[in-house]
């Protein structure tokens, strides 16, 4: 690991943990297809004209059909279904349930990303934060068959970004990040646009959803996408997923302080595990000798 790493890691969990706030006030006055549709044109947008900015927008004709199949698996899938998860869980819980993302590559990675090896100690490292996400997570006896289709929706969101970040590691050794980005998003908002539109709300939403929309779609999409990338690149997708392990405690902090939504022992409990599971999965914490790898 070089010195950007930890900085990359933490931008990239404070923005993404705050998207677990933005949707939730969000959701508020939009369904959650048209609020995605939304964070994905505008971010769309903003991204092609960075590309413009840098002479790059040619970089769209010749990048391949994959590139926009990406958005699929990135975007258009786990976006709907954590922002429709919200509607039953509290942003906490659905941070939490969406940093089982490593554990997912880790399963993934040796069968489909070549140079991608799981050994014992990265594995303990990965079932130890997965252990921390289900103290978290714990039991939700007053959640109801609501509570759980939440959870099982976000749960899907999940495993839906292990295979994006598996595909995209893939994909970001022939074609540059931005334009990686922007080529998903130009898919995700293709796929995505029956049903956005026809979920379009009826009358005008407050200012706060409104603002909460924009904030989800130049913070926690546009800029974030570019950090990811450039994580991506760097570190692989068995490193680079981590940053799931560390959205929850931000989105945790920030539900708590803006919605009042309530933290207790446990998830302080579990948080330290998570942030231990990060510490030995990420390899810096090694044992002496040769760690076997996981065959």
């Amino acid at each position: 690991m070089t010195r950007a790493y930890v900085p990359l890691l933490l931008a990239l969990a404070g923005l993404w943990g705050a998207s677990y706030l933005f949707i939730k006030v969000g959701i508020r006055a939009f369904e959650p297809a048209s609020m995605m549709l939304i964070r994905i044109v505008v971010a769309a947008a903003m991204l092609a004209g960075f590309l413009a900015l840098r002479g790059d927008l040619g970089a769209l004709r010749r990048a391949p059909l994959g590139a926009y199949a990406l958005g699929i698996f990135n975007a258009a899938v786990p976006f709907t279904l954590i922002a429709w998860g919200e509607k039953h869980v509290d942003t906490g819980t659905a941070a939490v349930v969406n940093s089982g993302v490593p554990l997912f590559v880790a399963m993934l990675a040796p069968r489909f990303a070549a140079g991608e090896r799981v050994t014992w100690l990265r594995l303990a490292g990965l079932l130890l934060g997965f252990g921390g996400v289900a103290w978290i997570v714990g039991f939700h006896p007053g959640g109801g068959w609501w509570f759980l289709a939440g959870t099982a929706a976000i749960l899907v969101a999940t495993l839906s970004y292990a295979v994006g970040s598996l595909y995209g590691q893939r994909l970001v050794a022939r074609v540059s990040g931005p334009v990686l980005a922007t080529t998903a998003y130009l898919g995700a908002a293709v796929v995505l646009a029956p049903l956005g539109i026809a979920q379009a709300p009826h009358e005008l939403p407050g200012w706060k959803p409104v603002a909460a929309v924009l904030a989800l779609t130049l913070l926690g999409t546009a800029l974030a996408q570019l950090l990811w990338f450039r994580l991506l690149a760097r570190y692989g997708s068995s490193r680079s997923t981590l940053v799931s392990y560390l959205i929850p405690a931000f989105a945790l902090v920030y539900g708590t302080v803006f919605l009042h939504e309530h933290l207790g022992i446990a998830k302080l409990g579990g948080f330290a595990l998570i942030l231990l599971g990060v510490v030995v999965a990420s390899g810096a914490v090694r044992l002496p000798g040769r760690v076997a790898e996981v065959r």
